[in-house]
């Protein structure tokens, strides 16, 4: 059998260690009067509206306008792709052809301490006019809550000198490109234009080589380019020093365009949760219960495998909190249900059986009468196939849940529109969770379960399931 080096356990265990950590309490630091988020904990989590409530809004055609089915589902699909570019997935959203209406649901945020429903739905309703203006001048600039600069209001060339309009582009979405200088990968965004908006963009980029174009959202810049060379067929990408979570922010602004009316707001109000805190705290409680009760149940079973198991299955946790609250710049905040706390729950029990089988096959080996490393090579090999099997069969339903009940996407063609947030959030959880057991239960398991083997003083047949008082 191929040995693993000793160090290995402490450096994954250090490793599973700090990402347990970090994912609940987050890493946060202070530039100035404001807070700055390097690295987002338990803290950051949107819970969804059946634990904290949320905002029931009806908009309508502001001016009289009396919209067409397609001009409402175009003001739908809108306001849809706003709050998933925001992290908001428990959220529902119908439109009313017949009285002329959207109607929406949606959580509030994590940071929100006034609980102001007509704040929270303005920058859903917001008429937001996206263009593309010549240079970057512009009449005041200020701080935002994170400390970050933000410019408004156009003036002089900028606010004369329109290039293109919302309407003309048809597609931005974030890519990664690499530096054919340096080699190294970049994020950027990739923008597809229309044929009006490709010819009007050629004419502009000619004449404007070496200088500035800026992007506005209504009267704030949110992204100022320099043009490198002439674009003539209609497709270029916006370059910087982004991260992933900055190219898909910036995409995500781009592409959200403009409403086809102003809306205005007819009624809205505050939705109590229908589940509540108290259901929340409950079953973390009761998370924390058995999570202490199977640990202990592990190690007495299962002894030096049985501590094993406890720290992967740490590590799947912090694996899954991770995931939910926005730790990984490359993947968005996830609005959480109670439905999507039982898909981690409910992973976490299959990493449980993971462990149980890997630890139950080599206990198997040992009382065979096969030397421990032996048994530790077949029972890893044997148990493999069925932890993966099993996975495999649940992470397909987990992908299935997602795409069904989850934004509009090619699934909705088949299965019709769905906006039942609590079904996605379960699939989303439950995917991670399965995702977290093939890293944690299956490898980092493995790794350290051989690393500690190599000691001396531990490569004892009793300490990993055989008989006691087997060396």
């Amino acid at each position: 059998m191929k040995r693993v080096k000793k160090p290995v356990f402490f450096v994954v265990a250090l490793l599973i260690l700090a990402l347990v950590f970090t994912s609940l309490f987050g890493v946060y630091g202070q530039n100035g009067d404001f807070k700055v988020t390097y690295i987002k904990g338990a803290g950051d989590i949107r819970w969804g509206i059946d634990i904290r409530g949320g905002v029931e809004a009806t908009f309508s055609p502001a001016d009289g306008v009396e919209a067409t089915t397609e001009e409402l589902n175009a003001a739908k699909e809108i306001i849809e792709t706003r709050m998933v570019s925001n992290s908001i997935t428990d959220y529902e959203i119908y439109t009313d052809p017949t009285n002329n209406r959207i109607i929406v649901r949606f959580p509030w945020r994590s940071d929100e301490e006034n609980f102001d429903p007509e704040e929270a739905i303005n920058e859903l309703a917001a008429t937001a006019q996206l263009t593309f203006r010549e240079g970057m001048e512009y009449e005041s600039m200020e701080y935002a809550e994170d400390g970050s600069v933000v410019y408004r209001t156009p003036m002089g060339t900028t606010a004369e000198n329109i290039i293109l309009e919302g309407s003309d582009v048809v597609s931005a979405t974030p890519a990664m490109t690499q530096d054919e200088t340096t080699g190294e990968y970049q994020y950027i965004v990739s923008l597809k234009l229309s044929e009006a908006g490709a010819e009007k963009f050629a004419e502009a980029t000619s004449e404007l080589v070496g200088s500035t174009i800026s992007i506005w959202m209504d009267d704030v810049m949110i992204s100022y380019p320099t043009v490198n060379e002439a674009i003539t067929n209609g497709e270029c990408s916006i370059t910087g020093d982004f991260t992933s979570e900055e190219a898909t922010q910036l995409a995500n602004q781009i592409q959200a365009g403009a409403l086809p009316f102003a809306l205005q707001v007819s009624s809205f109000s505050s939705m109590p949760p229908t589940l509540g805190t108290q259901a929340l705290n409950a079953m973390m409680l009761a998370g924390i219960l058995a999570f202490v009760v199977i640990s202990v149940l592990m190690i007495v079973l299962f002894r030096l495998p049985g501590v094993v198991a406890v720290i992967s299955l740490a590590g799947q946790v912090g694996l899954c909190m991770a995931a939910i609250s926005g730790f990984f710049p490359f993947l968005n905040s996830y609005t959480t249900t109670l439905p999507g706390l039982a898909g981690i729950v409910l992973s976490i029990g299959m990493g449980v059986d993971a462990n149980v089988i890997s630890a139950s096959r080599i206990r198997e080996e040992l009382r065979n009468g096969k030397s421990l490393d032996g048994a530790l090579k077949l029972g890893f090999s044997e148990s493999f196939w069925a932890i993966f099997d099993g996975n495999i069969t649940t992470l397909i339903v987990a992908v299935m849940l997602m795409g069904v009940f989850g934004p509009s996407n090619i699934l909705s063609i088949i299965f019709g529109e769905s906006t039942t947030g609590a079904i996605f959030s379960f699939g989303f959880t439950l995917l991670v969770g399965i995702i977290g057991n093939f890293i944690m239960g299956m490898t980092a398991t493995r790794l350290m379960t051989l690393s500690l083997a190599g000691f001396k003083g531990l490569h004892k047949k009793w300490l990993f399931g055989g008989a006691r008082g087997d060396e």
